[in-house]
């Protein structure tokens, strides 16, 4: 792939820095802090952020088992959070290319769509089992998790960006 002017050559992810951060992110998500139905899913976005910059090696099954994990722990409806997650990892997969050649806030832009659907799909699982509709406050998630991106994105790709070895004579 030919890369935009201007961005610079990263450096290839180690795939335990993926994994760790992921299971940080679900650590997370376990925590007992009150769930509010505005609380970003961090999960969600690490997901859909590991799928859009390496999705060779993400992939529908882990989002699905994850997903799993998550609707346990929330003594959810078995396969609703899974079924969002999978959702989302499948555009984020499918769309990896495209976003890739955009601007970080672009991204987030774009990302934003993919995150209310992922939102609605498990509100949609939730009420058809018999759920109460938690409010129009959940409309704030999908927005938060669109303004973590850069945020994320920055964090996530630094360890890409540093030098492969420290030279003076090599400004590469």
């Amino acid at each position: 792939m030919i890369m935009p002017r201007g961005q610079p050559l990263l450096l290839p992810v180690n795939p335990v820095f993926m994994g760790v951060s992921l299971m940080a992110a679900l650590a997370l998500n376990l925590l007992p802090l009150g769930r509010v139905v505005w609380m970003p899913d961090l999960l969600m976005l690490l997901l859909a952020f590991w799928g859009v910059h390496q999705p060779q090696r993400m992939g529908l099954g882990l989002a699905f088992v994850l997903g799993l994990c998550m609707d346990v722990q929330h003594s959810a409806l078995l396969g609703q959070h899974a079924l969002a997650y999978s959702l989302l990892m499948f555009a984020a997969l499918t769309a990896s290319r495209r976003l890739l050649w955009f601007s970080t806030p672009v991204q987030a832009l774009q990302m934003l769509p993919l995150f209310f659907i992922a939102h609605a799909v498990s509100l949609l699982v939730r009420l058809a089992s018999g759920g109460v509709f938690p409010g129009w406050s959940m409309l704030i998630a999908p927005v938060i998790e669109a303004l973590l991106w850069p945020l994320i994105s920055g964090l996530l790709l630094a360890p890409q960006r540093r030098a492969p070895d420290s030279d003076e004579n090599r400004p590469l």
